[in-house]
């Protein structure tokens, strides 16, 4: 009997892993979960990095070896490696999708989300030193960051933008993309092996929300998912443009909105619920393995759990603005929050090989 992550990846939803580490590369515990569990991509994070490197000895004696290089390109070394291993893993894959998945993300220096030039250097660079196709270059979706993602795509450089929480700021995020797409092709190059996700983040939005509701309210838990919803129609009406049927006349491939931040942080929740209520075609789902595994488990499929409640969202949102509470205010506050969380990781990361090298 198939299970829930079949069934959605069938309907359309690519079941991507939001976790790598060299434990998971060595013990194949991520070949497990590609073979088994439908998964066909990876997120990876600042923050994922420094649990995987800061708490495991398998790094050890790379950051030896290194130890004369500065922390950041022992960092770069330790990360790139494991990136490009997982972008071999998943090679099969990536042939199997044609280029769609099998995709393995890495993030620049969370210290450039405010960094412009310095964001599209290290794009470039990353891009260059692991060298694989199914590589995903990944970009924030700050203000600085919107001209990254364009100049990063026009150059040939598959990107995943990441910490989206507004729909205001996704439509951006489309705009941004479709540049870099004419970009390239008013060069005269083509556009047919580029591909991007757009990670719009999802739990943190009901954590902020939820402390503002009255501990009765109907809206708990409920304005995240109206959020994404309501991306998704961004999506479509996209999907539907003019600019974007001149693209995709030109081989152009669509960005697929990707749910992150999928797994609940309030335990009363269905530890399901972003997974199974963000059911749509063309959609990517990036989950903590305690997700894949709740999914797995527990996870009721009833289909397309998206597109048939883009009325109901849009009226979810409305009571949300009756009762005086700003949205806009808070997904701009869970950027910047989003960004300085990352920072800290990276900089705990950074002590991290300091310690282990002796410096």
């Amino acid at each position: 009997m198939a299970n829930a992550l079949s069934q959605i990846s069938e309907a359309g939803v690519a079941v991507w892993l939001d976790d790598l580490s060299r434990e998971r590369l060595k013990n194949h515990s991520l070949e497990k979960l590609i073979q088994k569990d439908s998964v066909v991509g990876v997120t990876t994070n600042p923050s994922i990095f420094s649990a995987a490197i800061g708490k495991s000895e398998l790094y050890k004696a790379d950051i030896v070896k290194h130890k004369n290089k500065t922390v950041e390109e022992i960092i770069t070394i330790l990360t790139t490696d494991d990136v490009r291993k997982a972008c071999d893993l998943f090679s099969q894959t990536f042939t199997n999708t044609k280029s769609r998945d099998g995709r393995i993300s890495i993030e620049v220096d969370p210290r450039f989300a405010r960094d412009t030039k310095s964001s599209v250097s290290q794009g470039i660079q990353l891009w260059k030193l692991i060298d694989r196709p199914n590589l995903l270059i990944k970009v924030p979706a700050t203000t600085e960051g919107l001209p990254v993602i364009s100049q990063l795509i026009s150059e040939g450089i598959s990107v995943n933008v990441t910490l989206i929480f507004s729909v205001t700021r996704y439509r951006q995020v489309l705009d941004a993309f479709a540049t870099g797409l004419e970009k390239r092709l008013s060069a005269g190059n083509s556009i047919s092996d580029i591909h991007s996700v757009a990670s719009f983040f999802i739990s943190r939005i009901d954590s902020e929300v939820d402390k503002q509701l009255p501990a009765d309210s109907e809206l708990k838990g409920s304005i995240a998912i109206a959020n994404a919803i309501m991306a998704y129609d961004a999506f479509l009406n996209f999907e539907k443009s003019e600019r974007w049927q001149t693209l995709v006349a030109s081989g152009g491939n669509i960005q697929r909105p990707l749910w992150a931040s999928t797994g609940v942080k309030d335990p009363a929740y269905d530890p399901t619920r972003y997974v199974m209520l963000l059911v749509a075609r063309d959609t990517v789902n990036t989950m903590p393995e305690a997700t894949l595994d709740a999914v797995r488990q527990s996870g009721i499929y009833t289909g397309d759990t998206i597109t048939p409640n883009i009325l109901s969202a849009k009226a979810t949102l409305g009571k949300l603005a009756l009762m005086g509470i700003d949205l806009e205010r808070i997904t701009n506050f869970l950027e910047s929050d989003g960004v300085s969380k990352f920072e800290i990781a990276w900089l705990d990361l950074m002590n991290s090989i300091k310690a282990a090298s002796g410096k």
